[in-house]
């Protein structure tokens, strides 16, 4: 049994929490420069380009990539020989997130009711996933998203008749409708199988994914490259204004699901695809 005290956790996520949103990881900054290079487009090419120099611009002045720095979305692996001591380790996330967004000069923007739409001025509470794993390690992933890319995301409860052909058109058709709203080029998670809710979860958690990764199921892997080619040649572009770098990845997560169904999650993000690990 290792303990650890939860207070230890709240400058850890406060240090997330500026860092994310701060400084791409080093997988997706390469991604974004490499598709950059390689962008047919006179004016692709250009908005390419550009978001190299906003990337180069928040790490020299410490500055916040994208003015939305989301909410705050963690995936939390708890080991079972781990022993949590102290105060609530919810409340402890919420008040590293409170301090992050403070002392990282962090936009704040979550309102405590949807439909009051008031301000909580400190972007908490967080969305937080629990998962109890082996071990007697914490590890704590944070995610902040956006919500322009958000806003685009949709789920569909497709049937076991639609098939992978049904799989393939429902991933493209989300982005295809989102368009240009996604803030192309964007990262396409998609979560595939388990219920209604889980399979929105799994895609979320599908763009926490080192780029560059595939699924290590063969036929799933298969389905992600085959999809992401295929929104590649519709045209949209960064930016939405043309150009062959429409989406930089398409991740598909899956999980066993019930005979009769078979959901699935386009979660979006665009190419600020954010996440830091820490294992504590």
């Amino acid at each position: 049994m290792r303990i650890i005290k939860t207070e230890s956790i709240i400058d850890v996520v406060k240090d997330m929490c500026i860092k994310a949103n701060i400084h791409l990881s080093q997988d997706m900054e390469d991604t974004i420069r490499k598709a950059a290079a390689e962008e047919d487009s006179t004016l692709g090419r250009q908005i390419m380009n550009q978001l190299c120099d906003n990337l180069d611009i928040a790490a020299r002045d410490e500055i916040a990539i994208c003015q939305d720095t989301g909410m705050a979305v963690f995936f939390v692996n708890i080991g079972q020989d781990v022993h949590l001591e102290g105060m609530n380790i919810t409340d402890a996330i919420n008040e590293g997130v409170r301090r992050g967004y403070k002392e990282g000069y962090l936009r704040k923007s979550v309102v405590s009711d949807p439909l009051l739409r008031v301000n909580t001025n400190d972007n908490t509470p967080a969305i937080i996933h629990y998962d109890i794993v082996p071990g007697d390690k914490l590890e704590i992933t944070i995610a902040p998203k956006g919500f322009g890319s958000e806003n685009m995301s949709r789920v569909f409860m497709l049937k076991p008749a639609d098939g992978e052909e049904g799989v393939k058109e429902a991933i493209v058709k989300a982005v295809m409708e989102a368009g240009p709203n996604a803030c192309p080029p964007v990262f396409v998670g998609v979560g595939l199988g388990g219920d209604f809710e889980l399979s929105a979860e799994l895609a979320k958690k599908a763009l926490t994914r080192k780029a560059g990764e595939h699924s290590k199921l063969p036929h799933i892997a298969r389905i992600e490259e085959e999809v992401l080619d295929t929104i590649n040649k519709s045209g949209i572009g960064p930016g939405g204004l043309g150009g062959k770098t429409t989406a930089l990845a398409v991740n598909i997560e899956t999980y066993a699901t019930h005979i009769a169904g078979m959901p699935l999650a386009v979660n979006m993000c665009c190419h600020v695809n954010r996440h830091v690990t820490v294992v504590i």
